[in-house]
Order: structure tokens, then C-alpha cells, then sequence
């Protein structure tokens, strides 16, 4: 079954499974999750852990064997396996498919697999439905937006902080694309004896802009229609020393590629789909995309920061906003 990262404690209240997947991009709360599993295995009496890393070197048959083998000490195991997405392989695919058999496994074993985000195909695949069908599998998307303002209020919550909901969406802003940062910020929130409800200027007073964010991000902020975080990515961005090659580049490669969202996280893939419903057409983009990579080279008039700010606004459906084509036809008196 596929639980969401937010019911995982209360399913694991429930019952254990014999086997969890955790995937996801954002190491902290993939290791999270997998630290909830072992919290309460380790309540059920699953004292003693044994860790795995499957890189050169690694055989299948020593996790079988080590599931064979419990210690004087401990009657219960949990089996820690790491795993690269890029190592389920023809070999590993055997491995789970007979482990989720019961041809490897143990009744007091629990297998415990962490792992980055899985492509759209091996979600699709024989090992992977295995484990579904046996298991407990918890993917874990990027937060953005309602979804990070709930976490970090969560996150808030569990070290009884209360902020004023303009402080909580100044935090979110400031943190966003970087949950170890935001984790370090409640942290530091918590050591301060400031009057709760925290407000919006006693946060902003020693807080510190650590927001990191990539040009996909920009790119989404823009195809969701998000002006203002768009402008704020985008100087973040430039702050940074990202090249504006670097970013027209990841721009141009999302614009070829639009309407083709197999394999994305299904929010991400949503907002890709309804912005290319609404865009006329990818290529009167890209040729805006050349205008900037022309005024980069100093081949035409004009700042290439200036015209990308304009073409993200444009993008994002800003009222009033055109595209650097025409802002250039004005420099050029026609």
C-alpha cells in the first residue's frame, strides 16, 4: 500500500509491515520518515539494526543472510538497506521480488529501503508493486508553497512555537528550497524568548536570507503564475552568481520539452500541463529565450537580467506585462 508522508506515524501506530520504501528528493524528511519506522519497530521490540549500502561490492544473498542471523540479544531485526535509485538493477528487481515472496525474508525481520525520487517506470515495475502489495511505500515530493507553510508550521508546532500567519509566510519565503536551513531557523527560534505569537518584525530581526532555490524552480514559480516569488527567485539567483546562460538554458530545455511531465511529481507535473494549455505557443518563447542569449553575448541592446525578470513576468501572466521583444523594439525606436 502507499501511505503519504504525513499519515506514516499513525499507520505505524497501527501495524508494522514487513517491508517499507521510502523515496524522495529531499534527503532530511526521507531520513525522517525512515527514523519513524525505526522508532516504532524498535517500540515493537525490533532492538537490534543492521545497515546496508548496495554500491561495488554489495550481494543480495548477505542482506538474505543477515536476516537469517539474529544475535544472542536481540530476537527482532531491522535490515537498513541504502540504495541508489539508479541501482535497481535486474539483480536487485530478483532480490525484492523473492523477498517480498518470503523466499528471503524472516517474520522477525523488517526490511527498512530508503532511496531518492523513482522514475515514473520503476514505479511501475514488477519489484516495485511487489513491495506495494506486501509493504508500505512513502513517496516524498518537494514541498512548495501551502504545502512548505503547513510543514514549517508543524515543524513550529513541535517546539511549541507559535508565529503570526505574515511571519509564517516571511519564514516560508526565506527557507523555501532548503529544509535543513529551515529546520536550523526553528531551531534558532526556539533558543530566542520572544513573545509568541511571533511577529512578523521581531522574526525579521535576526533572520537571514537562506533561501536556495534552482532555476527549475524559478521556471515553475513562473509557469504557476507567481510573480512576486518569480522576481524574488530570480535576484536570488543573480545574488548567487548563477549565469544567466545557466538558467536561459534549463529555460529553453523546459520549453522544448513542455507538455511531456511522464515521470514528474504530480503537482510539478499539474502546473506544467496547465501552463501548456495556456501558452500559445513554446517556440514565440524560446525566440524570446534568443533575444536574452543575443543581449548576454552583447549582441543586442539591452540587460539580459532585465529582459529574463520580464520574460518570467510575462510567463507568470502579470497584468501589464509584455515580453523583452517588445521593450527591445522600443530601444531600437520602432
Amino acid at each position: 500500500m502507499q501511505i503519504r508522508p504525513e499519515q506514516l506515524d499513525a499507520a505505524l501506530k497501527r501495524a508494522l509491515c514487513p517491508i517499507y520504501l521510502i523515496s524522495g528528493e529531499e534527503t532530511l524528511r526521507v531520513n525522517e520518515a525512515c527514523d519513524s519506522v525505526v522508532a516504532a519497530a524498535r517500540e515493537q521490540g525490533f532492538s537490534e539494526r543492521s545497515v546496508h549500502h548496495v554500491e561495488s561490492g554489495f550481494s543480495w544473498h548477505d542482506l538474505s543472510h543477515d536476516a537469517a542471523s539474529l544475535s544472542l540479544f536481540a530476537e527482532r531485526k531491522i535490515l537498513d538497506l541504502r540504495i541508489s535509485a539508479t541501482r535497481f538493477d535486474k539483480q536487485a528487481s530478483e532480490a525484492l521480488r523473492a523477498w517480498t515472496r518470503g523466499d528471503s525474508g524472516n517474520a522477525d525481520v523488517i526490511l527498512l529501503i530508503r532511496t531518492e525520487r523513482l522514475q515514473a517506470r520503476q514505479r511501475s515495475s514488477a519489484w516495485f508493486k511487489a513491495i506495494e502489495k506486501v509493504g508500505a511505500v512513502v513517496l516524498i515530493w518537494p514541498l512548495s508553497g501551502e504545502g512548505m507553510h503547513q510543514w514549517l508550521a508543524e515543524r513550529l508546532a513541535r517546539r511549541s512555537l507559535e508565529l503570526t500567519p505574515d511571519a509564517l509566510a516571511y519564514l516560508g519565503e526565506r527557507v523555501e528550497g532548503n529544509l535543513l536551513a529551515a529546520v536550523q531557523e526553528v531551531e534558532k527560534l526556539a533558543l530566542q524568548d520572544l513573545e509568541q505569537p511571533i511577529e512578523l518584525s521581531a522574526l525579521q530581526q535576526f533572520l537571514e536570507d537562506t533561501s536556495r532555490f534552482s532555476s527549475f524552480d524559478l521556471i515553475d514559480a513562473a509557469m504557476a503564475g507567481q510573480s512576486a516569488r518569480s522576481s524574488h527567485m530570480l535576484r536570488s539567483l543573480r545574488d548567487e552568481g548563477v549565469s544567466v546562460f545557466a538558467i536561459l538554458g534549463a529555460l529553453t530545455r523546459q520549453l522544448r520539452r513542455l507538455g511531456q511531465t511522464q515521470g514528474l511529481p504530480p503537482a510539478r507535473a499539474r502546473t506544467l500541463e496547465a501552463f501548456a494549455r495556456r501558452v500559445p505557443s513554446a517556440l514565440s518563447l524560446l525566440a524570446e529565450c534568443a533575444l536574452i542569449d543575443e543581449q548576454g553575448k552583447g549582441e543586442r541592446l539591452g540587460d539580459p537580467w532585465v529582459s529574463l525578470e520580464q520574460l518570467m513576468l510575462f510567463m507568470a501572466e502579470t497584468p501589464g506585462q509584455r515580453p523583452p521583444s517588445r521593450y527591445q523594439r522600443a530601444l531600437r525606436g520602432y
